[in-house]
């Protein structure tokens, strides 16, 4: 009969993780991988979903601790820029310019955060180049 990974019977005949919730058992390798990849994809809707994983995940997975903590930190200064420039749109005759700021913020957060999702996909840790790294 063959056991399941996270099923290791101690001496009792109880498994490792018993009276342990199923959200707080640690993540798989794949699932660690996915978790973080989905961290850096989040990054095409801002900062929230790189949070979220960050503070759901980050005790489970060693990888999805480090990729999520390194896309929230990229993810939310220009989320942050682009509410701003979005609020600022409805000032008159600048209001065009910081349109387009907005945009031209979210197309690049979408680029990279894409391109990084995928080279973390692959088992590798992605570090972007400009990021402030806020959260330690």
């Amino acid at each position: 009969m063959a056991q399941n990974a996270r099923e290791h019977p101690d001496d009792q005949g109880r498994s490792e993780y018993q009276g342990v919730p199923a959200n707080a058992l640690p993540l798989t390798a794949s699932e660690d991988r996915q978790w973080a990849t989905l961290a850096h994809f989040g990054g095409i809707l801002g900062c929230v979903p790189s949070l979220l994983i960050f503070l759901i995940f980050r005790e489970r997975g060693p990888f999805t601790a480090q990729e999520s903590k390194e896309a929230l930190n990229f993810s939310l200064p220009p989320t942050i820029a682009a509410l701003v420039a979005n609020l600022l749109v409805f000032i008159p005759v600048v209001g065009n310019i910081f349109a387009v700021i907005a945009t031209l913020i979210w197309i690049a957060l979408t680029c990279y955060s894409v391109a990084a999702g995928i080279h973390v996909n692959k088992g590798q840790p992605h570090r972007y180049q400009y990021n402030l790294r806020w959260i330690k």
